[in-house]
Protein backbone atom coordinates (compact mmCIF):
# COMPACT_ATOMS: atom_id res chain seq x y z
CA UNK A 1 0.00 0.00 0.00
CA UNK A 2 1.56 3.52 -0.57
CA UNK A 3 0.02 7.24 0.03
CA UNK A 4 -0.40 10.41 -1.92
CA UNK A 5 0.74 13.31 0.35
CA UNK A 6 -2.05 15.37 1.62
CA UNK A 7 -1.05 18.47 2.22
CA UNK A 8 0.83 21.03 1.06
CA UNK A 9 1.41 22.50 4.58
CA UNK A 10 4.39 24.57 5.32
CA UNK A 11 4.40 23.17 8.65
CA UNK A 12 6.76 21.22 9.80
CA UNK A 13 6.76 17.35 8.08
CA UNK A 14 9.40 15.52 9.90
CA UNK A 15 7.21 15.48 13.15
CA UNK A 16 7.85 16.59 16.89
CA UNK A 17 8.76 12.87 17.60
CA UNK A 18 11.12 13.00 14.66
CA UNK A 19 14.45 10.67 15.84
CA UNK A 20 12.62 8.66 17.97
CA UNK A 21 13.18 5.32 17.55
CA UNK A 22 10.59 2.78 18.66
CA UNK A 23 10.52 -0.93 18.10
CA UNK A 24 7.02 -2.85 18.24
CA UNK A 25 6.29 -6.31 19.76
CA UNK A 26 2.93 -7.14 19.42
CA UNK A 27 -0.34 -8.03 17.70
CA UNK A 28 -4.16 -6.40 17.51
CA UNK A 29 -4.54 -3.09 18.40
CA UNK A 30 -3.40 -1.84 22.48
CA UNK A 31 0.14 -2.20 21.53
CA UNK A 32 -0.05 -1.07 17.60
CA UNK A 33 -2.64 1.88 18.25
CA UNK A 34 -0.11 3.12 21.27
CA UNK A 35 2.78 2.73 18.25
CA UNK A 36 0.80 4.08 15.76
CA UNK A 37 0.39 7.13 17.39
CA UNK A 38 3.44 7.68 17.67
CA UNK A 39 4.43 6.71 14.02
CA UNK A 40 1.70 9.59 13.23
CA UNK A 41 3.86 11.96 15.13
CA UNK A 42 7.56 11.76 13.65
CA UNK A 43 8.94 8.38 15.25
CA UNK A 44 10.29 5.66 13.42
CA UNK A 45 8.58 3.16 14.39
CA UNK A 46 9.99 -0.74 13.45
CA UNK A 47 6.67 -3.34 13.72
CA UNK A 48 7.80 -6.91 14.18
CA UNK A 49 5.77 -9.71 12.82
CA UNK A 50 5.97 -13.07 12.19
CA UNK A 51 6.62 -14.51 8.96
CA UNK A 52 3.38 -16.94 8.35
CA UNK A 53 0.85 -14.04 8.01
CA UNK A 54 1.98 -11.80 10.29
CA UNK A 55 -0.28 -9.75 12.03
CA UNK A 56 -3.84 -10.95 12.15
CA UNK A 57 -5.34 -7.75 11.95
CA UNK A 58 -4.19 -7.38 8.49
CA UNK A 59 -7.09 -9.88 8.00
CA UNK A 60 -9.98 -8.38 10.28
CA UNK A 61 -13.43 -6.53 8.99
CA UNK A 62 -13.74 -5.62 5.53
CA UNK A 63 -10.99 -6.71 3.20
CA UNK A 64 -9.16 -5.17 -0.12
CA UNK A 65 -7.38 -7.61 -1.96
CA UNK A 66 -6.95 -10.00 1.25
CA UNK A 67 -5.54 -7.59 3.80
CA UNK A 68 -8.18 -5.21 6.20
CA UNK A 69 -8.60 -1.48 5.24
CA UNK A 70 -8.29 -1.17 9.07
CA UNK A 71 -4.43 -2.21 8.54
CA UNK A 72 -3.89 0.63 6.36
CA UNK A 73 -4.89 3.22 9.32
CA UNK A 74 -3.48 1.13 11.94
CA UNK A 75 0.14 0.48 10.46
CA UNK A 76 0.50 3.47 8.66
CA UNK A 77 4.05 4.96 8.81
CA UNK A 78 5.28 1.92 10.06
CA UNK A 79 8.21 -0.38 8.63
CA UNK A 80 7.61 -4.30 8.87
CA UNK A 81 9.67 -6.50 9.41
CA UNK A 82 9.55 -10.56 9.74
CA UNK A 83 11.19 -12.51 12.50
CA UNK A 84 10.25 -15.97 13.38
CA UNK A 85 10.75 -15.24 17.16
CA UNK A 86 11.31 -19.06 18.08
CA UNK A 87 14.51 -19.14 16.73
CA UNK A 88 17.88 -17.99 18.78
CA UNK A 89 19.25 -15.76 15.90
CA UNK A 90 15.54 -13.64 15.46
CA UNK A 91 15.38 -13.35 19.12
CA UNK A 92 19.05 -12.11 18.86
CA UNK A 93 18.12 -9.86 16.19
CA UNK A 94 15.35 -8.59 18.07
CA UNK A 95 17.65 -7.56 20.92
CA UNK A 96 19.53 -5.83 18.42
CA UNK A 97 16.50 -3.49 17.73
CA UNK A 98 15.58 -3.12 21.58
CA UNK A 99 18.61 -2.01 22.63
CA UNK A 100 18.59 1.00 19.92
CA UNK A 101 15.49 1.60 20.57
CA UNK A 102 14.20 4.72 22.58
CA UNK A 103 11.21 3.63 23.32
CA UNK A 104 9.72 -0.74 23.23
CA UNK A 105 6.17 -1.02 22.86
CA UNK A 106 4.40 -4.88 23.89
CA UNK A 107 1.43 -6.35 24.06
CA UNK A 108 2.16 -10.19 24.75
CA UNK A 109 1.36 -12.09 27.59
CA UNK A 110 3.69 -10.98 30.59
CA UNK A 111 6.94 -13.44 30.74
CA UNK A 112 6.89 -13.86 26.59
CA UNK A 113 9.42 -11.41 26.16
CA UNK A 114 11.51 -12.48 29.28
CA UNK A 115 11.83 -15.88 27.85
CA UNK A 116 13.15 -14.81 24.53
CA UNK A 117 15.76 -12.47 26.42
CA UNK A 118 13.94 -9.39 25.58
CA UNK A 119 12.51 -8.58 29.64
CA UNK A 120 12.88 -4.95 30.76
CA UNK A 121 15.43 -6.00 33.34
CA UNK A 122 17.83 -7.59 30.93
CA UNK A 123 17.44 -5.00 28.42
CA UNK A 124 17.78 -2.15 31.42
CA UNK A 125 20.94 -4.21 32.65
CA UNK A 126 22.81 -2.85 29.10
CA UNK A 127 20.61 0.08 28.31
CA UNK A 128 20.12 2.45 31.42
CA UNK A 129 18.31 4.57 29.10
CA UNK A 130 15.44 1.27 27.99
CA UNK A 131 12.01 2.48 28.10
CA UNK A 132 9.22 -0.30 27.61
CA UNK A 133 5.68 0.25 27.49
CA UNK A 134 3.83 -3.10 28.61
CA UNK A 135 0.09 -3.41 27.66
CA UNK A 136 -1.69 -6.13 29.25
CA UNK A 137 -4.90 -7.56 30.03
CA UNK A 138 -4.47 -7.11 34.17
CA UNK A 139 -0.46 -6.02 34.49
CA UNK A 140 2.51 -7.51 34.88
CA UNK A 141 2.10 -8.08 38.86
CA UNK A 142 -1.03 -9.37 40.61
CA UNK A 143 -3.01 -13.18 41.25
CA UNK A 144 -4.25 -12.49 37.79
CA UNK A 145 -1.31 -11.42 35.28
CA UNK A 146 -0.83 -14.76 33.69
CA UNK A 147 -4.52 -14.86 32.11
CA UNK A 148 -5.64 -13.65 28.64
CA UNK A 149 -7.42 -10.48 28.72
CA UNK A 150 -8.74 -8.70 25.94
CA UNK A 151 -9.92 -5.21 25.85
CA UNK A 152 -13.54 -6.70 26.09
CA UNK A 153 -12.27 -8.22 29.66
CA UNK A 154 -10.67 -5.14 30.50
CA UNK A 155 -13.69 -3.61 29.99
CA UNK A 156 -16.11 -5.66 31.88
CA UNK A 157 -13.66 -5.70 34.82
CA UNK A 158 -12.60 -1.68 34.88
CA UNK A 159 -16.80 -1.18 35.30
CA UNK A 160 -17.71 0.51 31.91
CA UNK A 161 -19.70 -2.68 30.80
CA UNK A 162 -21.48 -2.62 34.04
CA UNK A 163 -22.80 0.76 33.30
CA UNK A 164 -23.62 0.69 29.82
CA UNK A 165 -27.18 -0.27 28.58
CA UNK A 166 -30.74 0.11 29.96
CA UNK A 167 -31.46 -1.16 33.38
CA UNK A 168 -34.00 -3.76 32.40
CA UNK A 169 -31.55 -5.80 30.07
CA UNK A 170 -28.05 -6.88 30.16
CA UNK A 171 -25.21 -4.79 30.09
CA UNK A 172 -23.49 -3.71 26.25
CA UNK A 173 -20.88 -3.17 24.78
CA UNK A 174 -19.68 0.16 22.85
CA UNK A 175 -19.40 -0.36 18.88
CA UNK A 176 -15.23 -0.45 19.05
CA UNK A 177 -12.47 -1.90 20.50
CA UNK A 178 -12.69 0.84 23.27
CA UNK A 179 -10.78 -1.22 26.43
CA UNK A 180 -7.62 -1.50 23.91
CA UNK A 181 -7.73 2.25 22.43
CA UNK A 182 -7.63 3.39 26.17
CA UNK A 183 -5.09 1.67 27.13
CA UNK A 184 -3.55 2.14 24.32
CA UNK A 185 -3.34 5.94 25.01
CA UNK A 186 -2.16 5.92 28.22
CA UNK A 187 0.60 3.74 27.09
CA UNK A 188 1.63 6.73 25.12
CA UNK A 189 1.10 9.50 27.84
CA UNK A 190 3.01 7.23 29.56
CA UNK A 191 5.80 7.12 27.13
CA UNK A 192 5.81 10.47 26.66
CA UNK A 193 6.15 10.82 30.27
CA UNK A 194 8.80 8.69 30.58
CA UNK A 195 11.13 9.87 27.56
CA UNK A 196 11.06 13.07 29.67
CA UNK A 197 12.25 11.78 32.77
CA UNK A 198 15.09 9.88 30.44
CA UNK A 199 16.19 13.11 28.65
CA UNK A 200 16.66 15.28 31.86
CA UNK A 201 18.33 12.30 33.66
CA UNK A 202 20.85 11.95 30.79
CA UNK A 203 19.24 11.22 27.48
CA UNK A 204 20.12 8.34 25.15
CA UNK A 205 22.34 5.74 25.80
CA UNK A 206 25.58 6.11 24.02
CA UNK A 207 25.94 2.55 23.82
CA UNK A 208 28.94 1.98 26.10
CA UNK A 209 29.39 0.00 29.16
CA UNK A 210 31.17 0.72 32.54
CA UNK A 211 32.54 4.19 33.04
CA UNK A 212 32.14 5.43 29.42
CA UNK A 213 28.49 4.06 29.58
CA UNK A 214 26.15 7.87 29.39
CA UNK A 215 22.71 7.19 29.88
CA UNK A 216 19.24 8.40 31.27
CA UNK A 217 16.96 6.53 33.33
CA UNK A 218 14.64 4.75 31.72
CA UNK A 219 11.41 2.52 33.13
CA UNK A 220 8.89 0.49 32.30
CA UNK A 221 5.46 1.86 32.10
CA UNK A 222 2.88 -0.83 32.70
CA UNK A 223 -0.50 -0.65 31.53
CA UNK A 224 -2.74 -2.93 32.34
CA UNK A 225 -6.16 -2.90 30.15
CA UNK A 226 -9.01 -2.82 33.06
CA UNK A 227 -6.83 -0.08 34.49
CA UNK A 228 -6.97 1.75 31.89
CA UNK A 229 -10.90 1.47 31.94
CA UNK A 230 -10.79 1.76 35.51
CA UNK A 231 -9.43 5.47 35.05
CA UNK A 232 -11.81 6.66 33.12
CA UNK A 233 -14.96 5.92 35.61
CA UNK A 234 -15.35 8.94 37.04
CA UNK A 235 -16.26 9.37 41.10
CA UNK A 236 -17.47 5.38 40.95
CA UNK A 237 -15.27 4.65 43.79
CA UNK A 238 -15.71 7.16 46.43
CA UNK A 239 -19.71 7.45 45.77
CA UNK A 240 -19.59 3.66 46.98
CA UNK A 241 -16.79 4.21 49.70
CA UNK A 242 -18.76 7.04 51.41
CA UNK A 243 -22.05 6.87 50.62
CA UNK A 244 -22.38 3.51 49.47
CA UNK A 245 -23.54 4.20 45.99
CA UNK A 246 -23.11 1.29 43.06
CA UNK A 247 -23.53 3.17 39.86
CA UNK A 248 -26.02 1.85 37.64
CA UNK A 249 -27.23 1.42 33.91
CA UNK A 250 -29.27 4.65 32.90
CA UNK A 251 -29.54 3.68 29.21
CA UNK A 252 -28.68 7.25 27.04
CA UNK A 253 -28.81 9.13 30.16
CA UNK A 254 -25.90 10.41 31.90
CA UNK A 255 -26.60 9.59 35.74
CA UNK A 256 -26.75 12.14 38.20
CA UNK A 257 -26.74 15.03 35.94
CA UNK A 258 -30.16 16.54 34.52
CA UNK A 259 -31.06 16.63 31.97
CA UNK A 260 -28.17 14.94 29.60
CA UNK A 261 -30.20 12.73 27.87
CA UNK A 262 -31.46 10.74 24.01
CA UNK A 263 -34.67 12.16 22.78
CA UNK A 264 -36.56 11.07 19.58
CA UNK A 265 -37.43 13.50 17.16
CA UNK A 266 -40.69 13.43 14.75
CA UNK A 267 -39.24 12.06 12.02
CA UNK A 268 -37.53 9.08 14.44
CA UNK A 269 -33.78 10.50 14.50
CA UNK A 270 -32.30 10.57 17.71
CA UNK A 271 -31.00 13.23 19.09
CA UNK A 272 -28.37 13.98 22.69
CA UNK A 273 -29.55 17.24 24.47
CA UNK A 274 -27.36 17.95 27.37
CA UNK A 275 -28.68 21.00 29.55
CA UNK A 276 -27.31 19.94 32.82
CA UNK A 277 -25.60 23.37 33.41
CA UNK A 278 -27.70 25.60 35.49
CA UNK A 279 -27.71 28.56 33.03
CA UNK A 280 -28.08 25.75 30.63
CA UNK A 281 -31.00 24.39 32.23
CA UNK A 282 -32.90 27.59 32.48
CA UNK A 283 -32.51 28.40 28.09
CA UNK A 284 -33.35 24.49 27.17
CA UNK A 285 -36.65 25.23 29.52
CA UNK A 286 -37.12 28.33 27.26
CA UNK A 287 -36.69 27.79 24.34
CA UNK A 288 -39.07 24.38 24.57
CA UNK A 289 -41.71 26.34 26.07
CA UNK A 290 -41.64 25.30 29.72
CA UNK A 291 -41.34 28.64 31.42
CA UNK A 292 -42.99 26.97 34.15
CA UNK A 293 -39.91 24.50 34.59
CA UNK A 294 -37.53 27.49 33.83
CA UNK A 295 -38.68 29.29 36.31
CA UNK A 296 -39.03 27.02 39.15
CA UNK A 297 -36.58 27.49 42.41
CA UNK A 298 -36.51 23.63 43.06
CA UNK A 299 -34.49 23.31 39.61
CA UNK A 300 -32.03 25.95 39.43
CA UNK A 301 -29.49 23.67 40.46
CA UNK A 302 -28.45 20.08 39.95
CA UNK A 303 -29.07 18.23 43.17
CA UNK A 304 -32.65 19.68 42.41
CA UNK A 305 -33.07 18.14 39.31
CA UNK A 306 -32.11 15.04 39.75
CA UNK A 307 -34.67 13.63 42.01
CA UNK A 308 -37.35 15.09 39.01
CA UNK A 309 -35.32 13.45 35.73
CA UNK A 310 -38.34 11.49 35.16
CA UNK A 311 -40.49 14.79 34.87
CA UNK A 312 -37.51 16.65 32.85
CA UNK A 313 -36.88 13.99 30.23
CA UNK A 314 -40.65 13.69 29.82
CA UNK A 315 -41.05 17.51 28.99
CA UNK A 316 -38.04 17.14 26.76
CA UNK A 317 -39.20 14.05 24.56
CA UNK A 318 -43.02 15.89 24.63
CA UNK A 319 -41.41 18.72 22.46
CA UNK A 320 -38.83 16.45 20.42
CA UNK A 321 -42.11 14.55 19.32
CA UNK A 322 -43.37 17.52 17.50
CA UNK A 323 -40.00 18.67 16.16
CA UNK A 324 -37.99 17.14 13.01
CA UNK A 325 -34.36 16.97 14.13
CA UNK A 326 -33.37 19.48 11.96
CA UNK A 327 -36.04 22.06 13.21
CA UNK A 328 -34.34 20.38 17.11
CA UNK A 329 -31.14 21.38 16.22
CA UNK A 330 -31.92 24.91 14.84
CA UNK A 331 -34.14 25.81 18.02
CA UNK A 332 -31.88 24.70 20.27
CA UNK A 333 -28.65 25.62 18.80
CA UNK A 334 -30.08 29.12 18.43
CA UNK A 335 -30.75 28.87 22.10
CA UNK A 336 -26.71 28.19 23.21
CA UNK A 337 -28.14 24.81 24.30
CA UNK A 338 -25.68 22.03 23.75
CA UNK A 339 -27.25 19.19 21.40
CA UNK A 340 -26.32 17.14 18.59
CA UNK A 341 -27.42 14.75 16.39
CA UNK A 342 -25.61 10.75 16.64
CA UNK A 343 -23.43 10.49 13.39
CA UNK A 344 -23.14 7.35 11.14
CA UNK A 345 -20.34 7.29 9.03
CA UNK A 346 -21.82 8.40 6.29
CA UNK A 347 -23.28 11.43 8.06
CA UNK A 348 -19.25 12.92 9.81
CA UNK A 349 -18.16 12.26 5.70
CA UNK A 350 -20.88 14.72 4.45
CA UNK A 351 -20.41 17.44 7.51
CA UNK A 352 -19.18 21.00 7.22
CA UNK A 353 -17.37 20.33 10.48
CA UNK A 354 -15.43 17.81 9.82
CA UNK A 355 -14.43 18.61 6.45
CA UNK A 356 -13.52 22.70 7.80
CA UNK A 357 -11.36 20.56 9.95
CA UNK A 358 -9.85 18.28 7.70
CA UNK A 359 -11.19 14.93 9.45
CA UNK A 360 -10.23 13.30 5.86
CA UNK A 361 -7.24 12.19 4.09
CA UNK A 362 -7.25 11.11 0.47
CA UNK A 363 -4.71 8.46 -0.27
CA UNK A 364 -4.32 5.75 -2.88
CA UNK A 365 -3.76 2.11 -2.81
CA UNK A 366 -0.57 0.61 -4.57
CA UNK A 367 -2.80 -0.06 -7.71
CA UNK A 368 -4.12 3.76 -7.46
CA UNK A 369 -7.18 2.72 -5.92
CA UNK A 370 -8.22 5.55 -4.13
CA UNK A 371 -9.37 5.62 -0.17
CA UNK A 372 -9.86 8.19 2.52
CA UNK A 373 -8.24 7.54 5.98
CA UNK A 374 -9.45 9.69 9.00
CA UNK A 375 -7.04 12.56 9.50
CA UNK A 376 -4.63 12.55 12.44
CA UNK A 377 -5.52 13.67 16.16
CA UNK A 378 -4.49 16.08 18.23
CA UNK A 379 -3.96 19.10 15.74
CA UNK A 380 -0.20 20.76 16.75
CA UNK A 381 -0.17 23.93 15.44
CA UNK A 382 3.58 23.41 15.00
CA UNK A 383 4.51 20.12 14.00
CA UNK A 384 1.34 18.11 12.97
CA UNK A 385 1.35 14.73 12.08
CA UNK A 386 1.14 13.47 8.76
CA UNK A 387 0.71 10.15 6.86
CA UNK A 388 3.71 9.36 4.73
CA UNK A 389 2.80 6.05 3.89
CA UNK A 390 0.02 3.48 4.61
CA UNK A 391 0.13 0.52 6.17
CA UNK A 392 3.00 -2.09 4.72
CA UNK A 393 3.44 -5.04 3.09
CA UNK A 394 4.12 -7.82 5.59
CA UNK A 395 8.23 -7.59 5.72
CA UNK A 396 8.63 -4.90 3.39
CA UNK A 397 11.28 -3.40 5.51
CA UNK A 398 13.07 -6.08 6.59
CA UNK A 399 15.89 -6.12 4.13
CA UNK A 400 16.47 -2.35 4.95
CA UNK A 401 16.12 -2.79 8.79
CA UNK A 402 18.71 -5.77 8.59
CA UNK A 403 21.34 -3.61 6.66
CA UNK A 404 21.05 -0.72 9.11
CA UNK A 405 21.89 -3.41 11.89
CA UNK A 406 24.83 -4.26 9.63
CA UNK A 407 23.98 -7.66 8.04
CA UNK A 408 24.98 -8.42 4.76
CA UNK A 409 23.17 -9.42 1.69
CA UNK A 410 24.85 -12.91 2.43
CA UNK A 411 23.56 -13.16 5.88
CA UNK A 412 20.19 -12.28 5.12
CA UNK A 413 19.70 -14.79 2.23
CA UNK A 414 20.86 -17.09 4.65
CA UNK A 415 18.11 -15.94 7.49
CA UNK A 416 15.81 -16.45 4.70
CA UNK A 417 17.21 -19.73 3.80
CA UNK A 418 16.16 -21.23 7.49
CA UNK A 419 13.23 -19.33 8.06
CA UNK A 420 14.56 -17.06 10.34
CA UNK A 421 12.82 -14.10 8.55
Amino acid sequence: MSANASSSSSKSKAGPLAGVKVLELGTLIAGPFCSRMLAEFGADVIKVEAPDGGDPLRHWRVLKDGTSLWWSVQARNKKSITLNMKTPQAQRIARELALDADIIIENYRPGVLEKWQLGFDSLQAENPATIMVRLSGYGQTGPMRDLPGFGAIGESMGGLRYVSGHADRPPVRVGISIGDSVAALHGVIGAMMALRHRDVTGGRWNGKSGAECVAGRGQMVDVALYESVFNLMESLVPEFDFAGVVRERTGGALPGIVPSNTYTTSDNENIVIAGNGDAIFHRLMLAINRQDLAHDIGLQRNDGRVPRTVEIDAAIQAWCSTHTIDSALAVLRQADVPVGKIYSVRDMMSDAQFQARDMFEQHQFEDGTPVKLPAISPKLSETPGSTKWLGPELGAHTEEVLLQLGYDAVQIAAFKEHQII
